[in-house]
C-alpha cells in the first residue's frame, strides 16, 4: 500500500513540477508549486515524519506561497515575453542534463540494498523537537519573520508608482 501511495503522490509531484515550468501566468505557477509542496508533505507522512509533513504544509504550502502570490499580485506581473532561448543554452543544457541523468541512473542501478529503510529505536518525538525548536532555535525563527516582513515592505515599495521614489509623480492619462 505504501508503494502505491508513493508512486501516486510522486507522480502528482512530478506533474505539478512540470506544470509549474510550463505555465505562462505566475499565479498558475504558484498554484502548481502548492500542489508540489502538498504532495511532498504526503511523501513525508509515508516516511513517518509527521512533523516535517505538517511544517511542509503550514510553512511552504501555506505561508510562503501566500506571500509569493501576494507579491506577484501586488507587483501586477504581466505576461512574459516568449523567447525560444539562446543557442548556447540549448547546446550546453541538453547534453548536461543527459549526463546528469546518466550519472543518477548509474548510481541508482549500482546501489546495493536500495529501498530497505529501517527506523531507529531513538526516534525523536514531536514534543522533544518542539522543545528544542522553541528554546535553542527561537532566534533564527524570529530573524526569519523579520526578514519576511522586510520582503513584504520591499514589495509594497516597489509596487508603488515610481518604484518607491516619492519625488516622481504618476503619469496621468486621459487628461489634457
Amino acid at each position: 500500500m505504501h508503494l502505491i501511495l508513493f508512486i501516486v503522490f510522486a507522480g502528482i509531484c512530478l506533474a505539478g513540477a512540470i506544470n509549474l515550468l510550463l505555465q505562462t501566468h505566475p499565479i498558475n505557477s504558484a498554484l502548481s508549486l502548492i500542489v508540489v509542496m502538498t504532495s511532498l508533505a504526503v511523501l513525508y507522512l509515508l516516511l513517518g515524519a509527521e512533523f516535517l509533513a505538517a511544517a511542509q504544509v503550514i510553512v511552504y504550502a501555506g505561508a510562503i506561497m501566500v506571500l509569493f502570490t501576494f507579491v506577484v499580485m501586488l507587483l501586477n506581473a504581466g505576461r512574459e515575453e516568449r523567447t525560444l532561448g539562446s543557442r548556447s543554452a540549448r547546446a550546453v543544457g541538453f547534453p548536461a542534463a543527459a549526463v546528469i541523468l546518466a550519472v543518477v541512473a548509474t548510481v541508482v542501478l549500482h546501489t546495493q540494498g536500495l529501498g530497505t529503510a529501517v527506523l531507529n529505536e531513538g526516534i525523536t518525538s514531536t514534543a522533544d523537537l518542539s522543545t528544542v525548536l522553541f528554546t535553542k532555535l527561537l532566534l533564527p525563527f524570529e530573524v526569519t519573520s523579520v526578514l519576511i516582513l522586510i520582503a513584504i515592505l520591499g514589495a509594497v515599495a516597489l509596487a508603488r508608482h515610481g518604484h518607491g521614489d516619492p519625488e516622481q509623480k504618476p503619469e496621468r492619462t486621459g487628461e489634457q
